[in-house]
């Protein structure tokens, strides 16, 4: 029988901050107001399984710059937003906090202690947009946050998705002739997903230099939830509209993907 394999690279904790207080610039001035991703997959997925309501008080994990901080205190909520990167939470600091609703800090979410100070059973929701498979850890993240939420809190995370975005899955366009029709048929070729690896990537083409990723497979982090009394309440797996296509778009962009998510998004209750 397979060992089981731990979904946590402690031997990179130490490696990551430096890259992104490097990259952190780029990325906010490059998608800080916003991209396709965020704009209709990442965001309204994540909101929608959310269920926010205003007064609630919510913890976002690895908030970066901080625009959904500022999204979800635009709902009414009250928000405590950290990062590993102080450049980070420098820009998110300069960008505004939304007339006191929301609360920056510089935080490693390997770091126990820390978390574990930010209150016992204070927050309704735990948020972690697009971050946990750029963490090296996430067990200690994983195992606070029953401490840190409420009896029926809830934690959603959004991911690249494991099964058809990692660092060994290739963009493909093969020519193809469906019902007497010449197509270009986009698609994605996967040559591990089972295994749990750390490989260097770009988040933004052009950016400084590359980050690393963690690729875990989707019953990993469930599983890691599971482990510390979480339950699956919903899922999403949202994919780009058809409107947004247009004749000069790239064969091998995810928008000629339409039937394939490049985004998981799932929320977890505590049991």
């Amino acid at each position: 029988m397979k060992p089981e394999q731990s979904p946590d690279f402690p031997e990179f904790d130490g490696k990551i901050v430096p890259v992104w207080n490097k990259i952190a610039e780029f990325w906010d001035n490059t998608i800080g107001d916003g991209n396709v991703y965020q704009d209709y997959l990442i965001e309204p997925a994540t909101e929608r399984l959310l269920e926010l309501k205003p007064g609630e008080q919510v913890l976002d994990i690895a908030c970066g710059a901080g625009r959904f901080a500022r999204r979800m205190a635009g709902h009414g909520a009250t928000i405590l937003a950290f990062d590993h990167s102080e450049k980070f939470i420098e820009r998110a600091k300069n960008r505004g906090t939304a007339d006191g609703k929301i609360e920056f800090r510089r935080i490693d979410a390997t770091d126990k202690a820390a978390m574990l100070a930010l209150g016992d059973k204070h927050f309704d929701a735990a948020v972690c947009t697009m971050a946990l498979m750029d963490m090296s850890s996430i067990e200690p993240l994983i195992s606070t946050l029953p401490k840190l939420l409420k009896p029926d809190g809830r934690f959603v995370f959004s991911v690249m998705h494991p099964a058809f975005e990692s660092g060994n899955s290739r963009k493909m366009a093969e020519a193809a002739c469906n019902d007497g029709k010449y197509q270009i048929v986009s698609g994605v070729f996967v040559t591990d997903y089972a295994n749990a690896y750390e490989y260097m990537g770009l988040g933004i083409l052009g950016q400084p230099e590359p980050q690393h990723y963690f690729h875990r497979p989707v019953g990993m982090l469930f599983n890691t939830c599971f482990k510390y009394g979480f339950v699956l309440d919903g899922i999403e797996e949202p994919t780009l509209p058809e409107e947004l296509e247009t004749v000069k778009d790239s064969p091998l962009s995810s928008i000629k993907r339409r039937s394939i998510p490049p985004i998981l998004v799932a929320r977890m209750k505590l049991k």
